[in-house]
């Protein structure tokens, strides 16, 4: 890691790592330009945009140039997902310092065109600027395809919970990454490189989801996005409840019990698994597991609520962690 970005120049970075990345239909005009030309066939573009700031969201000395890549991509496009969108194109914004080394540019480029490959994107485009913080800022796109889009405000009392992806995997990494544990590989690979289930998202809106979100703060705080928005109540059954195997094992080597393990499913956060309301009686795949179940918020306000019970732990908040 001889060489810095600083000493590269800036735009022969540009030109280094743009060239590394994929044209597809859906990107008509890429990098190159004044601005991008992506293609809209639905005559509507999902949008949505989130930050990855060095220190808060990841550390050089835990994830990888390319683990942080593939971060960058896949919690922007989770949230295309929830729309019951497509994938489609990526506008990147690249603050670093001078010094940055210049594998480490590419490498995080290798992550972010591997990601864009597994979801089905492509880079637009983007910008590079000096910072004494290395921060990343991605905005992502979708087509919706001619559906609707599913909103977080259309739940209602008897419908069912189901959730697709990993609960509490990316907690247990986090947690086991902060005592300096190496446990299980699974939940390390999870925080340092989540896995959301993109395909998933419109699936779902074609078993006509009433409402989804990307579960990023943790599965109650975001729950609870669902029962404001629509005026209702949602009760997990802890019975379904289930921690994974590499969950459980993580915890015991944390110094904890099942009980323990439920709580990261349920607040951990960064899972970027989807979960979504679905009409009773609606037939869903396998990789969509039922959490519980949609309810009238009554006299007890528009709650998650685990077993009639409100939970230990809620979840993530920016500001107040």
């Amino acid at each position: 890691m001889g060489r810095t970005i600083g000493g590269f120049g800036e735009f022969a970075l540009i030109a280094r790592v743009t060239s590394q990345f994929p044209g597809s239909d859906d990107v008509i005009l890429g990098p190159g330009d004044d601005a991008a030309v992506v293609a809209a066939p639905d005559g509507r573009t999902v949008a949505t945009t989130d930050l990855l700031v060095e220190g808060r969201h990841f550390r050089r000395d835990w994830s990888s140039a390319r683990d942080v890549g593939h971060r960058a991509v896949a919690q922007n496009f989770a949230d295309v997902a929830a729309m019951g969108a497509r994938p489609t194109g990526l506008l990147i914004g690249f603050a670093a310092p001078a010094d940055l080394p210049l594998e480490w540019a590419e490498e995080f480029t290798l992550g972010v065109r591997d990601e864009c490959a597994a979801a089905g994107g492509a880079v637009a485009g983007g910008d590079t600027v000096g910072s004494d913080t290395l921060t990343i800022a991605v905005t992502a796109l979708g087509d919706l395809e001619g559906r609707a889009p599913v909103r977080r405000d259309g739940a209602r009392p008897g419908d069912v919970v189901a959730c697709t992806g990993r609960l509490g995997l990316s907690a247990a990494g986090f947690a086991l990454l902060r005592r300096g544990i190496d446990g299980p590989a699974e939940c390390l690979a999870e925080h340092r490189r989540p896995s959301p289930p993109y395909a998933a998202g419109p699936e779902a809106a074609r078993l006509g989801a009433t409402a989804m979100l990307d579960v990023s703060d943790g599965l109650v705080q975001d729950l609870g996005h669902v029962c404001r928005a629509s005026g209702v109540a949602v009760d997990l059954d802890p019975a379904l409840l289930l921690p994974e195997p590499a969950l459980l094992e993580a915890v015991r080597l944390l110094g904890g019990g099942p009980e323990r393990a439920r709580d990261m499913m349920i607040a951990g956060g960064e899972d970027h698994a989807l979960a979504a309301t679905f009409p009773a009686g609606t037939e869903l795949p396998p990789h969509w597991y039922r959490l519980g179940s949609v309810v009238d918020a009554g006299g007890g306000g528009a709650e998650v609520t685990v077993g009639g019970a409100a939970p230990r732990m809620r979840g993530w908040d920016h500001f107040h962690e």
